[in-house]
């Protein structure tokens, strides 16, 4: 009677998901970052001035002469107008209203808009700035002279202002120009000081006032110059340099550090090579469809806004994954020997094989479940046979390789290699927990969906099988080719309760050990199993040690057989608890386990919460019934197309509410945008503010595609 607290024995059963609330999958906008391509490049040419005109032609003034945008993302000399090919422009601007644009040369100014008609001769190296009203007034100003005309016809020689001008602006008709210490206004002939200030960088206008930038941040003021806010400081660089105001009311900053963006709680921060070539932006400009270009030094770089929706980031993934990312099956991250230039990819093994591509096969299991796409369960078993030659690839019975490789190709970690029984074949060992939780939640899931016929299900069950026979049989241990159980293979009761009870290792480790005979005595139905799973749980204590709640866990340093193991938790850990609940719950052997776990699986979801990771949600809300909504929606939403690994930097920002050291490695009080981050996979911190990769390495989307399917199935998310 040793086993009467667990009540009865219930086969697991598998619901069909009808979500208490759903979300539509519409259109949304997609940040996409482009670094424009320069054949033959810019020469020695100084790089001062981006325009884009109201046909959304992007002009760069350089002082060697004009370049223009191609398609797929080129710039190259203008020579549209071949009268003004071998021309070299001092200034451009568009006309306020229309967007024509305007070009001022050392001795005439013009636009080819209005059929032509309007080119005026001047004296020569008197003007380097040209503004144009609405009602075709033309302001040229040099350091010393200025002038304004009426179309052809000058009306007036102007004076200057007496601090040297920063740039011109025009609203509603009214030219203004700007110093560092005043806004003047030209009245009539004269320059009217309207408002004085200091550190003045630049200014951009609405509809009833006017904001100013500065060198420590911005401030508003009304059209008469009156101070109408305090200065906002607490920006991500506060050194603006440029403002630019959206057509959609969308307000962004550039400075020497990147460039940012006004959200209605935060900003927005743009800099590494995700976004620009070098993080210097000396000019900005926008399209009439809201698409940003960020001028720096030495090239131009584009924030594209482009319309998108969940469902056509899951084809983009899904084509890539296939085209680029697989290897014997298991979805890998390939190296780039080029940095930055996915054309020298090279798919190669990882550490981890097995856990990322469970990300990837579980999302086609979903797919399959929600579509009954034929071609998502090919894929599904394909990738399981690369999972069950883990097994086979080694001369060792039951033992999970990490991966495989033909002999002689490996790359990483050549220590733990091993010569297979397969002539021409090596097999990687040392494999760990992580590798394991992989094999669970993978044989659950195609147990669940895919496996449907006898001869599938008895596939699926001898893998499980084999693996946990082995641990078995070697006293809860992975135990490897040299006859010692591996590093982060180890269930055993010796050395899972050893850890105190506030250190995570222990609770996660009798969760995988439950989790596994659970699944195994399901699967196999081998009495043996069940037997073994109520001995560590009630002899071993191991239902003891997964009950303590996350927010008693704490930092301690364990040591074991001369090595340190770890600090008592990380996100690795929360990586194989989620992966882990899906099978932990749903092959619960009786009703009351299963409310343990749902109340197990609860609290680690509520301290998760800050990270608004989809799948966490997810996988919480496909078991105990726990979901933040707008969190899933926006991981899915801003999850990036752009993979690549990019060195980023935000511990100098102004803008982010820091927090003290604290276990969990929270360092700011909101997450940033996936965008602002490095990329990572859910193993890694997601409040990480510095780090990264100087481009030798793309992840694959995979954890991308597993919850969006998830989300689809639990019918969180509606179809297209």
């Amino acid at each position: 009677m040793k086993h009467r607290c667990f009540f009865y024995l219930l086969v697991a059963t598998f619901s069909t998901w009808s979500a208490a609330a759903q979300m539509a999958d519409e259109p949304y906008v997609q940040l996409v970052g482009h670094h424009y391509e320069v054949p033959g490049g810019f020469g020695d040419a100084r790089l001062k001035k981006v325009v884009v005109d109201y046909n959304s032609i992007v002009h760069v003034l350089t002082d060697k002469g004009l370049f223009r945008d191609f398609p797929d993302y080129q710039l190259a000399p203008d020579h549209t107008y071949q009268s003004l090919a071998d021309k070299v422009p001092v200034d451009i601007t568009t006309q306020e209203s229309t967007g024509i644009i305007f070009y001022l040369y050392k001795d005439k100014f013009l636009t080819n808009g209005y059929a032509g008609t309007l080119d005026t001769k001047l004296e020569p190296e008197l003007y380097s700035r040209i503004s144009v009203n609405k009602d075709l007034k033309v302001l040229l100003m040099g350091e010393k002279k200025a002038a304004l005309f009426d179309r052809n016809k000058k009306i007036a020689d102007l004076t200057v202002p007496k601090e040297a001008v920063i740039d011109l602006y025009v609203a509603k008709g009214q030219f203004l120009a700007l110093t560092a210490k005043a806004i003047y206004k030209l009245e009539g002939k004269a320059w009217k000081v309207m408002h004085e200030g200091l550190g003045m960088t630049s200014l951009v206008f609405g509809e009833s006032g006017i904001t100013v930038g500065t060198g420590n941040g911005y401030y508003a003021i009304d059209l008469q110059g009156k101070r109408v806010t305090d200065t906002e400081s607490s920006l991500p660089v506060p050194a603006i340099r440029k403002m630019l105001l959206t057509g959609n009311n969308e307000l962004w900053f550039s400075t020497a550090d990147g460039a940012f963006r006004k959200e209605t709680d935060r900003y927005r921060y743009f800099a590494s090579k995700r976004w620009l070539d070098v993080n210097e932006v000396i000019d900005m400009a926008a399209d009439a469809n809201g698409n940003i270009y960020l001028l720096t030094p030495t090239g131009l770089n584009m924030i594209e806004q482009m319309p998108f929706t969940l469902a056509e980031k899951t084809e983009f993934f899904q084509d890539r994954i296939r085209k680029y990312h697989m290897r014997y099956g298991f979805v890998c991250a390939p190296q780039l020997p080029v940095a930055y230039d996915l054309r020298s990819e090279e798919i190669i093994d990882h550490d981890n094989d097995g856990l990322w591509t469970s990300f990837y096969l579980g999302s086609q299991v979903f797919r399959y479940a929600v579509t009954g796409e034929e071609v998502a369960k090919r894929y599904v078993w394909e990738s399981f046979e690369a999972f069950e030659r883990l097994l086979t690839v080694n001369q060792l019975k039951g033992f999970p390789s990490r991966t495989f490789e033909r002999e002689g190709y490996k790359v990483n970690d050549p220590d733990r290699w091993r010569k297979s029984p397969e002539e021409g074949w090596e097999w990687k060992g040392t494999t760990s927990s992580d590798e394991y939780i992989a094999y669970l939640f993978v044989a659950s899931l195609m147990d669940q969906f895919i496996a449907k016929a006898p001869e599938e299900k008895k596939r699926v069950a001898d893998f499980i099988d084999a693996i946990m026979t082995h641990i078995l049989d070697n006293d809860y241990y992975f135990v490897d080719l040299d006859g010692k159980p591996t590093t982060w293979g180890r269930w055993n009761p010796e050395y899972v309760n050893m850890y105190p009870a506030e250190v995570y290792d222990r609770k996660l480790n009798s969760i995988h050990l439950v989790a596994g005979l659970q699944l195994a005595f399901s699967l196999t139905k081998k009495e043996s199993y069940k037997t073994e799973m109520f001995k560590v749980m009630n002899e071993f204590g191991y239902f003891k040690n997964m009950l303590p709640s996350m927010y008693d866990m704490k930092e301690h340093i364990v040591m074991y057989d001369g090595h340190t193991m770890g600090d008592g938790w990380n996100h690795s850990d929360d990586e194989m608890a989620f992966l882990t609940y899906w099978p932990l719950y749903y092959y619960a052997l009786n009703d009351t386990l299963k409310q343990h776990y749902a109340d197990i699986i609860t609290d680690h979801w509520k301290i998760e919460l800050p990270e608004r990771n989809a799948l966490w949600n997810l996988l919480a809300y496909g078991t105990a019934g726990d979901i933040n909504l707008e969190d899933v929606r926006w991981h899915l939403q801003e999850f990036g197309l752009d993979q690549m690994s990019y060195v980023v930097k935000n511990s100098h920002r102004k803008d982010l509410e820091l927090l003290e050291p604290n276990f969990r490695g929270q360092t700011t009080k909101v997450l940033l945008t996936p965008g602002e981050r490095r990329i990572h996979r859910h193993n890694a911190n997601p409040f990480e503010l510095d780090g990264g990769s100087g481009g030798n390495s793309v992840l694959a989307g995979d954890e991308y595609l597993l919850p969006y399917w998830m989300a689809r199935y639990l019918q969180v998310l509606k179809a297209p």
